[in-house]
């Protein structure tokens, strides 16, 4: 029986005598191979970038919203609701539980300011002397708000850094007062730089005590609280202790807790499936490139024939025969793959050049995989041109034109 290099070294030269039908087919391969890639790239990219996006202010932290289907704070329209509301009361009452650090209750909206004989709209968020430590949020100029006792108030504002910039340029906004709808606030301070988070630019933004939000949007309750507690702490124990104390001051479960892990859980295996999904996209091209491998195969055995039957003659057996084809075909997918691979990654990384915005990021085990499944097709396409090879009689092979 031939030795395995020299089954390469036949396979390699079968190629080399067929150029143009050999690169053909390897292109078939090396597409397949380069759409996985791509994809794959893509979608880990965004997944990494998802992921990064909610990490960014720690995972350490508990969101508590009323209803007790998560519903954002805001009840359906129309539909009457007997959930109790959140209270400044309950934030408050969540601080003093074991292991929490820090607890800030949420309002938030849309309204216009005027400041220094100017206008702009931005998104105002209610909030108190914790957010800093809730959001790992720090400021650049001045204060945060105070820790004022429930009912004391101040009607004080801390702005974003782009809001700062656009309402007052490169003055300092220290002590200059905004207005909001019918109240005026006074400016405390001025947020560092934090960016944007999925596409919402967190530095044009205000904020102001919750007390104070409560009555600018009119509301009665709050719309989440958000709760942060020591790391190394079981979130489940932190969250079933937040449950158990709500549930003590309203009487029923009539709030969502949300989890940080469990968002990030849930999160990772949906962009997971979204990457595999992806992947079997570009998985497609593959399959077209093993249809592609079993023709080529089936005509070379076709045009090859008479040197089947020449090997036969002089005493090749059938399993050489079959091992024969079946290496060319393999060897074909597999430098396909390689090419496909390299051509992967370098538009990846040249994509990710062009256009830094999009999220790009190779999974290698993903480039593993697919160089493994472009062997397997070439393996398989090739078993029935290879058995039909292997099964020619010696005499009427040699006979033929």
């Amino acid at each position: 029986m031939m030795l395995i290099r020299d089954s390469v070294q036949f396979a390699i030269q079968a190629i080399i005598a067929h150029r143009l039908r050999s690169f053909l087919t390897m292109l078939g391969i090396a597409v397949g191979i380069w759409s996985v890639i791509l994809l794959t790239s893509i979608g880990e990219g965004v997944h990494q970038y998802v992921l990064a996006e909610f990490t960014q202010f720690g995972t350490n932290v508990i969101g508590i919203s009323p209803g007790k289907v998560k519903t954002g704070g805001q009840p359906p329209t129309g539909i009457p609701s007997t959930a109790r509301l959140l209270t400044m009361e309950d934030a408050t009452s969540l601080k003093q539980l074991p292991n929490v650090i820090g607890a800030t209750p949420t309002v938030w909206g849309n309204s216009e300011l005027s400041a220094n004989g100017r206008l702009r709209r931005s998104t105002i968020y209610g909030v108190d002397a914790d957010f800093t430590k809730v959001f790992s949020s720090s400021v650049r100029i001045g204060s945060f708000l105070p820790a004022d006792n429930i009912g004391g108030s101040r009607a004080l504002i801390v702005l974003g850094s782009k809001l700062r910039k656009e309402l007052f340029g490169q003055k300092n906004p220290l002590g200059a007062r905004v207005k909001i709808g019918g109240l005026h606030f006074r400016v405390i301070g001025v947020m560092a730089p934090k960016g944007q988070f999925l596409g919402i630019d967190l530095d044009d933004t205000a904020f102001i005590p919750t007390e104070r939000a409560l009555e600018l949007y009119n509301r009665e309750g709050l719309m989440e609280i958000h709760v942060i507690y020591k790391k190394g702490a079981e979130s489940s124990d932190v969250a079933s202790a937040v449950k158990s104390r709500l549930k003590l001051r309203h009487g029923a479960e009539d709030f969502t807790v949300t989890t940080q892990e469990d968002m990030l859980k849930t999160l990772s295996n949906v962009l997971n499936i979204l990457t595999i999904a992806v992947g079997a996209l570009g998985g497609i091209s593959l399959l077209v490139g093993g249809v592609g491998i079993v023709t080529i195969m089936t005509i070379a055995v076709t045009e090859r024939t008479n040197e089947i039957g020449l090997m036969m003659a002089l005493g090749a057996q059938r399993i050489t025969v079959l091992f024969l084809f079946l290496g060319e075909s393999v060897v074909l997918s597999a430098l396909g793959g390689v090419f496909g691979l390299l051509f992967g990654v370098v538009t990846a990384q040249l994509m990710q050049w062009l256009l830094p915005s999009l999220p790009v990021h190779t999974p290698w085990s993903f480039a593993l995989i697919a160089l493994l499944v472009s062997g397997m097709i070439g393996l398989l396409a090739g078993v029935m041109p290879a058995r039909k090879a292997s099964m020619l009689d010696p005499i009427n092979a040699l006979r033929a034109e």
